[in-house]
């Protein structure tokens, strides 16, 4: 079998949706499962919904609403000769759609679980049309609620997989039928008790790849709007170019320090089943694309991915020389806030760490005032450089941080798995360093 996930700018209007049952036409003979995201920026506009019901604006939320009907309804009257049924099936989820808006109304609040909810419809609107439309053309096409395959916790809004339970649902509902396509929902799952989960923004991919590592898939197929992995954004670096082949670790690496062509929770279940992943374009099906496996062929720098909107926090404290027991009471300030940090740095009186701008420091910085002097810099990027066997060449990394000047360096973490070298740079000068490493590391 094979999965093969859509995101929204694949799904987003009736032209993509032919194109995608067209190239989901040529895997049937490997008995395909299909998972979508929502059409297009639908989800954003579910979140606009939310938002206007709980400020008190139903007319706002409702006329967004409308909106939404009218791009699905058009869809598919343009898909299907006859499409009175499926319009019928789609106007059942927009009244189920206008009553839980119109709840979060009343009350002015709109719960993690309510804002599970109403976010579900993005992808399970896509889903009706893509399966309707499939059938149009003679498909055996079958629609199966991903919520009753994927089962989480009740972490609303970024809910975790209960891995042993979604498995044998999956192998339950779904079994390798050759010339029969199934159709299914990304992003979401529900609770034991049957309450709509979401997995967080992005994850659609991450139920490809439980549901392909559910079934032992031969593959994954993550179909988007680009050829594949590049060797850096390409809307900053025009002649970046597609990776043919990247390991699960250096993907991993690049998907978590910016490089969102794949959700960082998507390997994960992938290299527990060794299964390869490939990130295609819908645009362009016949071009290779990138395939992530277990090993990849080769050494040197595969890619530069760069994460801005970072914030530095530095703590200084004698107490630290000599002393144990500092990093466990310095690290507990986070955990208790609940405050992810990325990098780490230190030295025998200060410790450096990196944390996303968005987050409310204020508590932070008032319980780590104790154990030290505190600064905090903002507006600092992240740039990260992925490969192998390269960043213990002592030539390398004087050119690398030739090419980086006159910008000056925060902060450098060479990885301890020794695949990515990681720069932090002011925000300002992140897309001209980014451009001279390219240089540098593609194109010299």
């Amino acid at each position: 079998m094979i999965v093969m996930k859509f995101g929204g700018s694949s799904v987003r209007n009736s032209q993509m949706i032919r194109r995608v049952i067209d190239i989901a036409v040529t895997r049937l003979e490997n008995a395909p499962v299909l998972v979508s995201s929502a059409m297009g920026k639908t989800t954003d506009t579910l979140v606009l919904v939310a938002s206007c019901a709980q400020g008190g604006d139903r007319d706002a939320a409702f006329a967004l609403i409308e909106k939404l009907e009218a791009t699905h309804y058009s869809a598919a009257r343009e898909l299907l000769a006859d499409s009175a049924g499926l319009e019928h099936a789609l106007n059942r989820h927009f009244e189920e759609l206008r009553g839980l808006t119109q709840g979060i109304f009343l009350i002015r609040e709109c719960s993690p679980r309510s804002s599970d909810a109403l976010l579900s419809f993005g992808e399970r609107l896509s889903t009706l049309i893509i399966t309707a439309a499939a059938r149009e053309q003679g498909i055996d096409a079958e629609l199966i609620d991903a919520r009753t395959l994927i089962r989480t916790d009740a972490l609303f809004g970024s809910a975790g997989p209960e891995m042993d339970r979604t498995t044998r649902n999956v192998r339950e509902q779904i079994r390798a039928r050759r010339d029969h396509l199934y159709v299914t929902q990304g992003f979401i799952g529900s609770t034991e008790d049957g309450v709509t989960t979401t997995l967080g923004r992005g994850g659609s991919d991450y139920s490809a790849t439980i549901i392909g590592a559910a079934l032992e898939a031969e593959a994954v197929e993550i179909w988007t709007d680009v050829n594949g992995i590049m060797t850096s954004d390409p809307r900053i670096i025009p002649k970046a170019r597609t990776i043919p082949t990247i390991s699960y670790d250096e993907a991993a690496e690049l998907a978590y320090f910016g490089a969102r062509v794949v959700h960082p929770y998507t390997i994960l279940p992938a290299i527990r089943r060794a299964i390869p992943v490939w990130v295609r374009n819908t645009a362009e099906p016949l071009a290779r694309g990138t395939c992530i496996q277990a090993r990849a062929e080769g050494s040197g720098v595969r890619a530069i991915a760069s994460k801005s909107g970072v914030t530095l926090i530095t703590i200084q404290s004698s107490r630290m020389l000599n002393a144990y027991g500092f990093l466990r009471a310095l690290f507990a300030v986070f955990d208790t806030h609940r405050v992810s940090v990325d990098l780490v740095a230190t030295s025998e009186v200060s410790v450096s760490m990196t944390v996303d701008r968005d987050v409310d420091l204020s508590p932070v910085v008032r319980d780590l005032s104790p154990l030290g002097e505190v600064s905090v810099e903002r507006e600092k990027s992240i740039i990260c450089m992925v490969g192998r066997n390269v960043f213990r060449r002592a030539d390398l990394l004087a050119r690398i941080f030739a090419a980086v000047d006159p910008s000056p360096v925060r902060m450098i973490s060479l990885g301890s798995s020794d695949i990515n070298l990681t720069l932090l740079v002011a925000e300002s000068d992140t897309v001209r360093v980014l451009r001279s490493l390219h240089d540098l590391l593609f194109d010299s």
